[in-house]
């Protein structure tokens, strides 16, 4: 439920920071009560109900009030805060193909105390994932914004680019290559001539468009840097990436071993980045998703039941315990100082994760976890379109996480994160 309700509220501020598009269509309205009542019962019988968005028919309208029916026949009327959002498309002069008028049909949403406004249908869809990561259950998925509108399942068939949610699996495949978080890399101008970027030439930039110079590993990942993020792959070699991925259960073949792989230009699914990230929280240790913890008959005999590995028991281990927790480190720094910064509102210290934006703000994701849970949230629309300016991983999926995170980690106490032999921690003098 919270995951539901999560990806719901995610994807409708999302819609409405995009403003009103406008109705739906139209009915002629008889004047007849009879024929009315007709004609409304044919347009709500094709006309899919979502949850708290109710389609509805105007019967008059004006800048103050709207009074309507919905598919029940109640009536419903909406004045004040509850018109703001169509507010524009109820001007005498706004065209009457758009106007909110007497026979629009439009949707309305009720709050807690009964007040009603005007909404929309979102066109944007979005996924939501939590699985624990010692053994890979599967806590909630939500494959979509409205089953009964789109059954397709975004955790488990959508394949997406990751973005720079894909970058923690670059930075994990430098540390074994020698990188340190203390690794100093150059945030500067780069060029791949199209016979090494795997096409057409390439000059990556850095989201904010600007260069910093020579910078740590940790804060260039903190910062989401994709310039550093190109020259640490360029050291370490695509191919040896894209090998090494395969230890998060990623398919090596949809991810091309060029310097683009390490801003996430190959693809994956929500699913997938679970089951990747949570090898980071529990130490190092793969774990399969599942869904089905057993089945049983009328009598309670177990006709089926999971046999799940667990991290630190009979799972296999994919990286060095060092590896995980060195990690865990850089990506709680994303939330301390980094671009998922408004994460903090859970007030909790145990939070670890990345953003993740494609070019042109087409995909925006965000993967975090703590010890006892990994969250991945996704949105984008089903035919790739960019999500609009500004719209980041941190500000269209980080909400959908955090949202849910808010009550699924409720009385959660935090659990410290223990580092394993074989490291050593040194402070650095910044000045």
């Amino acid at each position: 439920e919270s995951a539901y309700l999560a990806v719901r509220r995610g994807v409708i501020d999302y819609d409405r920071r995009h403003g009103y598009r406008g109705t739906e269509g139209f009915v002629n309205l008889p004047t007849d009560p009879g024929e009315q009542e007709a004609a409304l019962d044919r347009l709500f019988q094709e006309t899919a109900d979502s949850d708290n968005l109710f389609p509805a028919v105007v019967l008059d309208a004006s800048a103050t009030e709207v009074r309507a029916v919905i598919a029940n026949g109640d009536a419903a009327t909406v004045v004040g805060d509850g018109l703001k959002f169509a507010s524009r498309n109820m001007s005498d002069k706004t065209p009457a193909a758009q106007r909110i008028r007497r026979g629009a049909v439009i949707r309305l949403s009720r709050d807690d105390k009964g007040r009603w406004a005007i909404g929309q249908l979102p066109q944007a869809e979005a996924a939501f994932l939590a699985i624990a990561p010692q053994d890979g259950a599967i806590l909630a998925l939500v494959g979509g914004f409205d089953y009964e509108r789109n059954k397709f399942n975004h955790v488990t068939q959508a394949q997406r680019q990751p973005g720079s949610a894909f970058k923690p699996f670059i930075y994990s495949a430098a540390l074994e290559k020698g990188f340190s978080p203390a690794t100093i890399v150059n945030d500067a101008p780069f060029f791949v001539p199209g016979d090494k970027a795997g096409g057409e030439d390439w000059e990556p930039k850095n989201y904010d468009g600007k260069f910093d110079g020579p910078m740590r590993v940790r804060m260039a990942l903190a910062k989401s840097k994709n310039l550093v993020t190109v020259r640490v792959l360029q050291a370490i070699g695509p191919q040896y990436a894209q090998d090494y991925i395969a230890r998060f259960g990623f398919d090596p073949k949809q991810h091309p071993p060029y310097l683009t792989m390490g801003l996430g230009a190959g693809s994956t699914t929500p699913l997938q980045m679970a089951a990747a990230y949570a090898i980071f929280a529990n130490g190092g240790y793969r774990v399969m998703p599942y869904l089905i913890a057993r089945v049983t008959d009328a009598r309670g005999n177990v006709l089926s039941e999971a046999k799940p590995v667990t991290a630190g028991e009979h799972a296999e281990r994919a990286i060095d315990p060092r590896n995980a927790f060195v990690m865990t480190t850089l990506l709680r720094d994303v939330i301390a100082f980094g671009t998922a910064t408004r994460a903090q509102v859970l007030g909790r210290r145990d939070l670890a994760g990345k953003t993740g934006t494609t070019n042109e703000n087409v995909d925006a994701w965000f993967c975090g976890y703590n010890p006892s849970m990994v969250g991945v949230a996704w949105i984008g629309f089903d035919q790739p379109k960019t999500l609009g300016a500004n719209e980041t991983g941190g500000v269209a999926a980080l909400p959908i996480w955090i949202n849910f995170m808010q009550r699924a980690l409720k009385g959660v106490p935090e659990k410290p994160l223990a580092a394993p032999e074989g490291l050593i921690s040194v402070r650095i003098n910044e000045a």
